[in-house]
């Protein structure tokens, strides 16, 4: 009889071990090697676990230098699938560039690595035929065009706010940034002016909020109508110069209204009621 029994558990232990085995990676995702080189629009498909279905994956590229090139969130739908569109920044170094998936499930950090080799070659053309651009340019569309280096930690205070680059609401405002400012001169013009003011205050700002919890929250709750009214951005079709110029004036109006028109009404009403 204990025998039997011990047959019986050496059997259950061995079938547990075996599922254990069989059960293949909650995250798998595939890329189109061959079109992964800067400049190109490269699309990442993948799909995760029934288990983590709902649950935002995150998504971050290096390039062989080791600078982060790219940081967003997908949502995988119903069947647990999932696809990113993105176009590899001119500035990434070629080489090996990794791939790393994430996604939180309580608590605890579920990762998929994947590292593509890609050694870009120049193409064989003769002078005539492509323009040589000269330091500080970059060919986009048959012409030299000034380089726009993208920074990949620039919201300083909004990470120091949500403690992760990951977070949604810094990778929103990055997406701004890249995909929509800094794809009209109008916008890259805006941010040019706005990174000299932004950078002479942010890095200060962004110590306190890490030493001050208080002051954290403050400028938490400071920021956040401009958050809302900067993602409508994400919603409308930018297609011209004019209508950069358009919905950009229209949100600095908004903010101007919201944080300095309607206090100063509420403070003169204020103080002619008690005054």
């Amino acid at each position: 009889m204990n025998l039997v029994l011990l047959f019986s558990l050496i059997f259950f232990m061995f079938v547990g071990i075996s599922a254990g085995f069989a059960q293949g990676p909650l995250i798998t995702f595939d890329i189109d090697e061959d079109s992964f080189a800067p400049g190109k629009v490269v699309e990442l498909s993948g799909s995760v676990d029934k288990s983590l279905v709902g649950q935002p994956v995150s998504i971050e590229i290096k390039d062989s230098g080791g600078n982060v090139i790219l940081i967003r969130t997908v949502t995988p739908d119903t069947d647990g699938n999932f696809v990113l569109k993105f176009k590899i920044p001119e500035s990434a170094k070629p080489g090996n560039f990794e791939i790393v998936t994430n996604v939180e499930v309580d608590g605890e950090a579920i990762t998929g690595t994947k590292t593509v080799e890609r050694t870009i070659k120049e193409e064989a053309k003769g002078e005539s035929e492509t323009p040589v651009c000269g330091a500080g340019t970059v060919m986009k569309d048959g012409k030299c065009v000034p380089e726009q280096t993208k920074s990949t930690g620039g919201c300083l205070i909004a990470t120091a706010i949500y403690g992760t680059e990951l977070a949604p609401q810094v990778q929103q405002l990055r997406e701004l940034r890249d995909d929509i400012l800094l794809q009209t001169s109008s916008g890259s013009a805006f941010m040019t002016g706005f990174n000299e003011i932004y950078y002479s205050f942010s890095p200060t700002v962004a110590d306190w909020e890490r030493q001050y919890p208080a002051f954290k929250e403050l400028v938490k709750v400071t920021i956040t109508p401009m958050l809302s009214t900067l993602s409508i951005l994400n919603y409308v079709s930018i297609d011209s110069e004019q209508e950069m110029l358009g919905y950009g004036i229209s949100i600095i109006l908004i903010n101007l209204g919201m944080y300095f028109v309607i206090p100063a009404i509420v403070i003169l009403k204020i103080r002619s009621k008690f005054g």
